[in-house]
C-alpha cells in the first residue's frame, strides 16, 4: 500500500510503498478515507535530530477517517462498513484522566509507549491505517470525511480550548482569535455557535482576513506591529475576554497579552520552533489574566463535534489532494499559501 513517511531527519516526506498492516489482538484496520496535514506535521519534520523522539520512518497524519474494514481478535464495539474519524491522543484507558475520556492528558502513555498516530504509531497518510481500539473511533454516518476529518485536531483543539472559557463568554463580552487557518476558521465558528461573544480575527492577509469574515467573525484586523493597539481601539480601550493564539510566535504571543482584559483567558494554541513565552508578572498582564497552553481534546469532545457537523454548523474550507501531491501539500503548508486544512484522498 502507498504511505506518507517522514523517513530522514531534515529531509522532505515521500509517497512510499508499504506492507499493509494486520489488525492486532484489539485493533481495528481502517480503509483511510481522508487524513488532514497539521502544523504539527512540519514542527515535528524540523525537530533536529537530538530532539526527534517519533522514530524513523514514521507514516504522518494524526487526522484520519476511514470505513471499518477489518476487526481484530476480540475488538468489540464497531462493525465492518462503519465511516468513522479518529480519535488522536491515544492514552492507556484506565487511568483517572483516560476514565473522564481525557486521554490527551493521560500521565502513563509515555510509559507505556503509547503514541498518537503520526505522532509515533503509524498515522492515517496512507491507504490503511490501523487503530488500536473501538473507544478511538466516532461513526460519523453520511457526513462527508473530507469535511469531517479536520474535526480531530483542527476543531477538536479549539472546541476544547474554548469550552473551558465559556463561563466568561457573557453576553457584551469579546473573544480574539489570531491565525485564522485550518485551526482558526473554526474557532470562529465554534464561538459563534457556542456563544454570544463578539469574535475580532487576526491574521496577516486580506485573503486570510476576508475567509474570517465569511465564517463569521465580527471584525477583522491585521495582524501586525499594531495589531493590539487596533484591537483596543474598536473596543473603546477595553479588552477581551477570551483571547486564541493559534500562531504560538513571539509576536502573536506578545499582541495576545496585549488585548487580555481583567479576568481574561489567554489560550496559547499554536506552536513554532523558536523559543516564545508569555511575558507574566506584575505590570506585564492585565490583572487576574490567566495564560494556558492546552493539548488536543478529550475523545467526549470529539462525539460533540460530530454532532455540531450533523446539525451543519461547520463551513468548512479544505484543499484537497492526492496521495501522489502529498508532498506537495506541506511545501504549501510551511509556504502558508493553504486555503483552509490540507486534506490528503487517497482515492483521488
Amino acid at each position: 500500500m502507498r504511505a506518507v513517511q517522514y523517513r530522514t531527519i531534515g529531509a522532505a516526506p515521500e509517497v512510499v510503498e508499504i506492507e499493509k498492516p494486520v489488525p492486532g489482538p484489539g485493533q481495528v484496520l481502517l480503509e483511510v478515507t481522508a487524513a488532514g496535514i497539521c502544523h504539527s506535521d512540519d514542527f515535528v519534520m524540523s525537530l533536529p535530530a537530538e530532539q526527534y523522539t517519533y522514530g524513523l520512518p514514521l507514516t504522518l497524519g494524526h487526522e484520519g477517517a476511514g470505513r471499518v474494514v477489518e476487526l481484530g481478535p476480540g475488538a468489540e464495539g464497531i462493525e465492518i462498513g462503519t465511516n468513522v474519524v479518529v480519535y488522536g491522543p491515544w492514552g492507556c484507558g484506565t487511568c483517572h484522566l483516560c476514565a473522564q475520556g481525557k486521554e490527551n492528558y493521560c500521565p502513563r502513555a509515555a510509559e507505556l509507549g503509547i503514541n498518537p498516530p503520526g505522532l509515533g504509531a503509524p498515522g492515517a497518510l496512507a491507504d490503511f491505517m490501523v487503530v488500536d481500539s473501538p473507544r478511538h473511533l466516532v461513526p460519523i454516518g453520511d457526513l462527508d470525511p473530507v469535511a469531517t476529518v479536520p474535526l480531530t485536531d483542527a476543531g477538536l483543539t479549539p472546541y476544547h480550548a474554548i469550552k473551558r472559557s465559556l463561563p466568561k463568554l457573557r453576553a457584551g463580552s469579546v473573544a480574539v482569535v489570531i491565525g485564522t487557518g485550518g485551526l482558526g476558521h473554526l474557532a470562529i465558528q465554534i464561538l459563534r455557535a457556542l456563544s454570544p461573544a463578539r469574535v475580532i480575527a487576526l491574521d496577516v492577509s486580506d485573503e486570510k482576513l476576508a475567509l474570517a469574515s465569511s465564517v463569521g467573525a465580527h471584525d477583522v484586523v491585521l495582524s501586525d506591529a499594531d495589531a493590539a493597539k487596533n484591537v483596543r481601539k474598536l473596543l473603546g480601550g477595553r479588552g477581551a475576554q477570551l483571547v486564541l493564539d493559534f500562531v504560538g510566535a513571539q509576536p502573536t504571543i506578545d499582541t495576545a497579552m496585549s488585548v487580555a482584559d481583567v479576568e481574561s483567558d489567554v489560550t496559547i494554541v499554536g506552536i513554532t520552533n523558536t523559543p516564545a513565552a508569555a511575558q507574566v508578572g506584575f505590570f506585564r498582564q492585565a490583572y487576574e489574566a490567566s495564560v494556558t497552553v492546552p493539548y488536543w481534546g478529550a475523545r467526549h469532545e470529539l462525539i460533540e463535534l460530530v454532532d455540531l457537523a450533523h446539525q451543519g454548523v461547520f463551513d468548512m474550507h479544505t484543499e484537497t489532494f492526492a496521495m501522489a501531491d502529498a508532498p506537495k501539500a506541506y511545501e504549501k503548508l510551511a509556504a502558508g499559501t493553504l486555503h483552509g486544512r490540507a486534506v490528503v484522498v487517497p482515492s483521488l
